[in-house]
């Protein structure tokens, strides 16, 4: 199973960066069923919930800091998970985790995608 996130990079505060974290490895139906979310780590940070979102989209949930600024979205067809944020801040700066948790409890990591928030 490989999660791997794409689309972070540099922005200046005020901006917007689309992140992307697509899954290999599972079966359609597992990817449809399990929960995902995103977690993000700044430097000399303990890793954070950002975003989770309920295997068929219903719930979403998102920590305080970003409510109202980043949404978490999925394309069950696509095996892909997104989170579109706007109005980025420089605390806002991290890596980027996808994360996944199936049915059964197993519980899968991707690599991360450096987000730098900087003018």
């Amino acid at each position: 199973v490989q999660l791997v996130e794409s689309g972070g990079g540099l922005v200046q505060p005020g901006g917007s960066l689309r992140l992307s974290c697509t899954v290999s490895g599972f079966t359609s139906r597992t990817f449809s069923t399990s929960g995902m979310s995103w977690y993000r780590q700044a430097p000399g940070k303990e890793r954070e919930f950002v975003a989770s979102i309920s295997s068929r989209g219903v719930r979403t949930d998102y920590a305080d800091c970003v409510k109202g600024r980043f949404t978490i979205s999925r394309d069950n067809a696509k095996s892909t998970v997104y989170l579109q944020m706007n109005s980025l801040k420089p605390e806002d700066t991290a890596v980027y985790y996808c994360n996944a948790v199936t049915l059964t409890g197993m519980n899968y990591w991707g690599k991360g995608t450096l987000v730098t928030v900087s003018s």
